[in-house]
């Protein structure tokens, strides 16, 4: 198979494997969040969410990581001389990051599985941005393929990080006064 399908095919599977993250993510907040209504909506609302939180997982989530993976070391396979770029080993120790990103949102989704609800909906909103970091990270190191301005792409990666907590904080105010004028 010709090196531009592979890459074209892991690309494809980069893009399925977030949105599966990022849906997922929402999911957990929203779990959460039904958790705390009253009955019935409660119950109605944590079996459709579950429902769809074990579809999104098994059927798009876990096999675009793993076919995210295949295809990744497969080009790595065919062209060996990546791993001499520095860049690339940067991208791979963020890549590991989102493994763990993903072995860590499987441990959520478990849990959630079994109705145990041990992260609060601002910490999973918290957890949902790491995602979006990790996401920035990977893309600007592929396409600039540099690692000479690190310093300046690291202080604006954190920037970034920085940027997205504070709307999350803000959007946690906002939503408390807007409870409080509700009540």
């Amino acid at each position: 198979m010709d090196y531009s399908y592979i890459k074209a095919l892991h690309i494809i599977f980069v893009v399925c494997w977030f949105a599966g993250l990022f849906y997922m993510v929402r999911l957990f907040i929203y779990t959460k969040e039904a958790n705390e209504k009253e009955e019935p909506a409660k119950t109605i609302l944590l079996q459709q969410l579950l429902l769809m939180q074990r579809k999104l997982w098994f059927i798009i989530t876990w096999p675009s990581a793993v076919g995210t993976l295949i295809f990744g070391l497969w080009m790595l396979h065919l062209n060996p001389t990546l791993l001499t770029l520095p860049w690339m080993w940067l991208k791979l120790i963020l890549v590991f990051f989102l493994i763990l990103y993903h072995l860590l949102s499987h441990r959520i989704f478990k849990q959630q599985s079994q109705y145990i609800f041990r992260n609060t909906s601002f910490k999973l909103r918290m957890f949902n941005e790491l995602a979006t970091v990790l996401l920035v990270g990977i893309v600007f190191l592929v396409v600039v393929k540099s690692t000479g301005s690190l310093i300046w792409g690291m202080l604006g990666l954190f920037c970034f990080a920085a940027l997205l907590m504070l709307f999350v904080f803000l959007y946690k105010k906002q939503r408390k006064a807007k409870d409080t004028k509700s009540l």
